[in-house]
């Protein structure tokens, strides 16, 4: 985890995407225990209240589920929900501003999608 202490982003939302990122990439599989409160703030030099809010936004969207006296937990379908989450924010957040700029620039379907293509490399 890395935390940027000097943006703009708050630190409980930077707690809560990385657990995500973690999720999504598999290092924290469904079902299985995340990192506690105490581990993280003590790791990263972050308040507990800190971190248990970001922890506790992700309970609410029911990503992680608490096991009373044990800790919490990746919840089943919890990867899917980021996704998801993710997707609509990716669309919101760029291919609407995308779509409105190519708008105004009168560029076609075809005209973004290869400008698209000619940006991706071959790996």
């Amino acid at each position: 985890m890395r935390f940027n202490f000097e943006s703009g982003v708050p630190i409980y939302l930077q707690v809560a995407r990385q657990i995500e990122d973690a999720v999504l990439s598999g290092a924290f599989p469904e079902e299985t225990q995340v990192p506690s409160t105490t581990e993280i703030s003590v790791t990263y030099q972050i308040n507990p209240a800190t971190v248990l809010k970001g922890m506790s936004l992700l309970t609410d969207q029911g990503i992680l589920y608490k096991k009373r006296g044990v800790g919490m937990f990746v919840a089943r379908g919890g990867a899917e929900k980021i996704l998801h989450q993710r997707k609509k924010d990716f669309y919101d957040g760029y291919i609407i501003r995308l779509l409105e700029e190519a708008q105004k620039l009168h560029l076609s379907k075809e005209d973004v999608v290869r400008m698209i293509e000619e940006g991706q490399t071959d790996e």
